[in-house]
């Protein structure tokens, strides 16, 4: 197995949602001009509270300075592992619970704190730039390490780091900030790029227009409903998590899904903000998962994460 360290320096931010107006344009321009700008990693996930985007240095500069964007104190390395050799985004998905034995738990072991971005692709592991020493020791043993330079794969130095590690004493990480289960159905899925100006006028609504208040006299049936968008545009792939009913405002045929067209539920982890440096968050959920031989996607935002799994009784198995 290889872990690849990929050659984008990025950053973490939140947008209130009353500043998202100042926003819209770089972030339009980020998601559908990207052949205008030289961004290669863009991410934008809506949640109840606010905006997450995680973009390279060269896309952060298509945002506006304002008071409404909180950006996390760290520049992030994203990790990917790929089966054999091969470009990290057309590998095979691997799925947080393949890597959380391998990955996911030996760096909260050594208190790595990690930032999880699944996609239909591939799942993306952010560390901090300052924390890769660490995580090459942790990891050097598992992988072939390498690291992309200038779009070519090439082997990872080690950074000189060789000795002062402390093995870990391993303890139980039970699970402990709260989770809850919205009751929307969420897809995974894509569409290919060439495709996307057909359905710009649509995603801009989706991502921008369509998160308002509920209508006057919505049944309570709707009260546990979230509103949780999230798109990727990563090295030219695209990948979408939307609930099913804004997957229905899509054209036919326009979505990629599975062949069993699969609908996952989501755990929401977190009653109060997580921030960045408590390590292990990520490992709580996804070993369990992973003993379980159960399937997951994972996407941390800047204030919550979130666990995508494929049925009812598995959501259960979760919370209990």
């Amino acid at each position: 197995m290889e872990l690849h360290i990929l050659e984008h320096s990025l950053k973490v931010a939140s947008i209130e949602k009353e500043g998202i107006q100042i926003c819209t344009h770089g972030l339009i321009k980020l998601a559908f001009l990207a052949s205008k700008t030289r961004c290669k990693f863009f991410s934008l996930t809506e949640t109840p509270e606010d905006y997450t985007i995680i973009v390279d240095e060269e896309g952060f500069k298509e945002l506006p300075q304002s008071e409404h964007i909180s950006v996390a104190d760290a520049t992030w390395l994203a990790l990917n592992v790929v089966s054999g050799g091969g470009n990290a985004s057309n590998s095979p998905p691997i799925g947080v619970t393949k890597i959380a034995k391998s990955v996911i738990a030996p760096l909260a072991d050594h208190n790595i704190s990690v930032f999880m971005l699944s996609t239909y692709q591939t799942d993306f592991i952010l560390v901090r730039e300052r924390d890769l020493p660490m995580v090459m020791h942790t990891l050097s043993s598992e992988f072939t390490l390498l690291r992309v330079v200038n779009g070519e794969t090439v082997a990872a130095h080690n950074l000189g780091v060789t000795n002062g590690f402390v093995k870990p004493k391993l303890v139980p990480r039970p699970i402990i900030h709260p989770l809850s289960s919205p009751s929307n159905m969420f897809c995974v899925t894509s569409l290919d790029p060439d495709t996307l100006p057909s359905v710009a006028t649509l995603l801009m609504d989706v991502m921008f227009y369509s998160g308002g208040p509920k209508e006057p006299g919505a049944s309570s049936e709707d009260s546990s409903h979230i509103r949780f968008f999230s798109f990727s545009l990563i090295e030219g792939y695209i990948s979408l998590v939307m609930d099913e009913q804004t997957t229905q405002r899509f054209p036919n045929n326009v979505l990629f899904t599975s062949a069993s067209g699969e609908l996952w539920k989501m755990v929401r982890i977190g009653g109060q903000p997580l921030g960045f440096d408590e390590c292990g968050i990520v490992a709580q959920i996804s070993e369990p998962l992973a003993t379980a031989d159960i399937p997951a996607y994972y996407i941390s935002t800047f204030k919550f994460d979130h666990a995508l799994v494929r049925k009812e009784p598995q959501i259960k198995f979760i919370l209990t």
